[in-house]
């Protein structure tokens, strides 16, 4: 699967986040600090990641930031795209369950390479529960958006 990956900064697990999705058989899609010659702040880079997904390029993204909060933001604004600020396994688990979450936003401060892998296990094995009363309707999402 291709998943777009963006950092603000080569700090904490930023790299990490690339090599950990290459050893279990993906395709990164490299933005900001992880991929020369494009800009490095955050809310540019988690937005390139957040098009890549909502323009087909990915079928998911991981958006990273020193504290993860300023790039779910940025991608959050992109149409189509619900991203998920996600400092654990459970909660990962969760966003894909109950919101259909399709991109991680990761901390730089907070995450560790354990917990890094623990939130990719629980990520990409997690899906959205095909039981309607299990999760939000996101048709009913998007009507709460235009009010």
């Amino acid at each position: 699967m291709k998943i777009a990956v963006s950092a603000d900064q080569r700090t904490g697990v930023a790299e990490a986040v690339a090599g950990a999705l290459r050893e279990r058989g993906h395709e990164p899609l490299l933005h900001g600090a992880l991929a020369d010659g494009e800009r490095d702040d955050w809310a540019w880079a988690s937005e390139a990641a957040a098009r890549d997904v909502a323009e087909g390029r990915a079928e998911q993204a991981i958006v990273c930031c020193w504290t993860g909060t300023g790039a779910s933001i940025a991608a959050n604004k992109v149409d189509g795209v619900r991203a998920a600020l996600c400092g654990d396994a459970a909660t990962a688990d969760g966003a894909r369950r109950w919101n259909d979450a399709n991109v991680l936003a990761l901390s730089l401060r907070t995450t560790s390479p354990a917990l890094l892998e623990e939130i990719l296990d629980a990520w990409l094995a997690g899906e959205p529960s095909p039981d309607e009363d299990d999760r939000a309707n996101v048709g009913h999402l998007a009507e709460i958006e235009g009010l």
